[in-house]
């Protein structure tokens, strides 16, 4: 049985619908480490996908200390409670966002430059401290027809007028029903640090207006200023048989599984 975590959330319900033998976690928000740990052995699981999260960069900047007992002291307890079960924790292409390379980015070139990123490296390293058999993935941003929390897919469809994106700025963009569906895959991985998600060759300027055109929506796509390169190589993933559709190919099944887009217009 598989326990999800973050089970009301954007990816953890999307874990939930798609995968089998799963059941969700009651909230770990105002728990004790005590309590965690009676959870997950209460639970029966023996895998722990643990999605929950303080995600919005913003507030974890102006909030450190919500953001380090969300990001690392929890999934340090789910570690230490996690004994003789697989745990896989999510983590963030963030981890890249002070990267003085152009990307795409490796595993190993990792350098935050934000309090969400700084925490999510620094959950990373502890938790495979506790568990080295743990993989961490670091997922990019992640979209679907979802109306609680902004993404991609949500800005781009409902714009009636105008978007502004950065032409210098290369970016992963990941279905999230894609990430549901290698979470199987995922399970059979041998611990460590995996970059998660679609990959591309364009630039975000050039996906969105690659999308609204397939969409035949009438919007104006205006250059944004230069933005910090958030793109991956999601090689060494790849070779455990993880793979997604690339972000176009993705935007586009999205669509098409929303009834935005027939075949026909593939």
């Amino acid at each position: 049985m598989i326990l999800v975590t973050g089970a009301s959330g954007f990816v953890g319900s999307t874990v939930l619908k798609f995968c089998r033998d799963t059941v969700a976690c009651p909230s770990l928000q105002n728990l004790s480490e005590y309590q965690v740990h009676r959870l997950v052995e209460e639970s029966g699981a023996d895998v722990i996908i643990h999605t929950a999260a303080i995600s919005d960069t913003g507030f974890c900047q102006s909030h450190p200390d919500a953001s380090y007992q969300a990001n690392v002291r929890l999934p340090l307890w789910l570690a230490n409670a996690a004994k003789g079960r697989k745990l896989i924790c999510f983590s963030s292409d963030q981890v890249y966002n002070g990267s003085p390379e152009d990307g795409p980015y490796t595993e190993v070139q990792a350098h935050p430059s934000s309090v969400y990123a700084s925490h999510k490296l620094e959950m990373e390293e502890r938790v495979l401290g506790l568990s080295p058999d743990a993989v961490m993935l670091r997922a990019e941003w992640m979209y679907d027809m979802y109306f609680k929390k902004s993404n991609f897919f949500m800005n781009l469809i409902q714009t009636t007028d105008s978007v502004l994106v950065s032409p210098k700025q290369y970016r992963g963009l990941t279905y999230v029903r894609e990430v549901a569906e290698n979470m199987e895959r995922v399970i059979g991985l041998p611990g460590g640090i995996y970059n998660f998600g679609s990959e591309t060759t364009q630039s975000v300027y050039q996906v969105t207006q690659f999308f609204t055109l397939s969409l035949g929506k009438n919007l104006s796509v205006e250059e944004g200023p230069p933005r910090h390169h958030l793109w991956m190589n999601c090689e060494k993933a790849r070779k455990y048989g993880i793979t997604f559709s690339s972000v176009e190919e993705g935007l586009l099944r999205c669509a098409r599984d929303h009834g935005l887009l027939s075949s026909q217009d593939l």
